[in-house]
Parts: structure tokens; C-alpha cells; sequence
């Protein structure tokens, strides 16, 4: 597996449904490599600490192999690396084979699997459509989250190699569909 983008985003106030709301799920790549931290990635706007960031939410990640899942749902839509707020763009990811607890190296970083990401309502902002949260909850394509162990710098192009595996853990699609079930 290999980075293919790595992303930030600014904040973005848009209405929606008579709101204003400010939003940081508007990610686009960035043209140098970023900067994994423990709570954040340097440089990207988390707007709303309850959910995302923080020491078990440090960095998202996102399997380029579902976008064409989502093209096909979506096809008036244009897809950039990012679309799913992800900071991390990785060609192939597969929720069915990552646990909990799982290591990867990429560049001068280390990161552990801390979760899956539960889909909110700005998704359906970035979508233009609520209908897409559904839709996402219904799949187990729904990203990782990751807890950094070593702060360090990433790149396009950099391996992401799994160094410590533990298969006894639940995978991320287990735990996602178990969070399913409660919502």
C-alpha cells in the first residue's frame, strides 16, 4: 500500500438548511508532504474537536480503491483526493483487514488504528445530498482513524507498511457495523 495524496483543508462557512455552518471536510491535496501529529495534522482546520481530532482521531484515512464506488452513486459530482476529509489518501485500504491496535509506518511516522470514522451530517454537506450518510453507514467503507505514536512527515508516494498486526482485534468493519447497530 502507498500514499497516493496527502490532504488539509481550510475552514469553509457555507449555509445549509437555513444554518450557517463552518466546516473543515473540504480537503484538497497538498503540494508538500504534511505533518502527523499527535492531535492533528500540522496545518489542517478541525473545526469540531467533540469528533474529530485528538489523541484516538489524529489522522483520517481513506481507501482510494472505494471511490469509484461512490463515482458511480455520485457521478455529477467532481472527486478530488480528499473528498471524504480524509488526510491521507491510500490506494488500497480494506477495512475488512485492519484491527484495532494494527501499526503502519509511512514516511517518518508511526501510527496505530484507533477506529473507524462514523459518518455525520456535513458528508452529506460535502455530497450535497443527506442521503449519502445512509448510504455510507450501510457499507464498511468507511475509513480509519488513527492514533499517532511517532510524529513525522508524510508524502506522496511514501509505502504505507503495516509493521505490527494483531489479528485478535476486532477489525475496523467489525467495529463500524457494531456502531451501525447502536445508531
Amino acid at each position: 500500500m502507498k500514499i497516493i495524496s496527502v490532504n488539509i483543508g481550510a475552514p469553509k462557512t457555507l449555509r445549509w438548511k437555513n444554518k450557517k455552518i463552518t466546516t473543515g471536510i473540504f480537503k484538497k491535496p497538498a503540494s508538500t508532504p504534511i505533518v502527523l501529529g499527535l492531535k492533528d495534522v500540522k496545518g489542517d482546520n478541525v473545526i469540531d474537536r467533540r469528533y474529530h481530532g485528538g489523541i484516538n482521531k489524529a489522522v483520517y484515512a481513506y481507501g482510494f480503491n472505494h471511490y469509484n464506488y461512490w463515482q458511480a452513486l455520485y457521478p455529477d459530482l467532481e472527486f478530488n483526493y480528499g473528498m471524504f476529509g480524509e488526510n491521507l489518501t491510500i490506494d488500497f485500504l480494506d477495512e475488512k483487514q485492519i484491527h484495532i491496535g494494527d501499526i503502519f509506518k509511512l514516511g517518518t511516522a508511526k501510527i496505530e488504528v484507533a477506529g473507524p470514522r462514523e459518518p455525520c451530517y456535513k458528508l452529506g454537506i460535502r455530497f450535497n445530498d443527506v442521503k449519502v450518510v445512509k448510504q455510507f453507514w450501510d457499507d464498511t467503507k468507511c475509513g480509519v482513524y488513527f492514533k499517532v505514536l511517532q510524529v513525522g512527515e508524510v508524502s506522496v508516494g511514501d509505502k504505507f507498511i503495516n509493521i505490527t498486526k494483531h489479528k485478535e482485534n476486532p477489525s475496523i468493519a467489525d467495529v463500524y457495523n457494531g456502531a451501525k447497530n447502536q445508531n
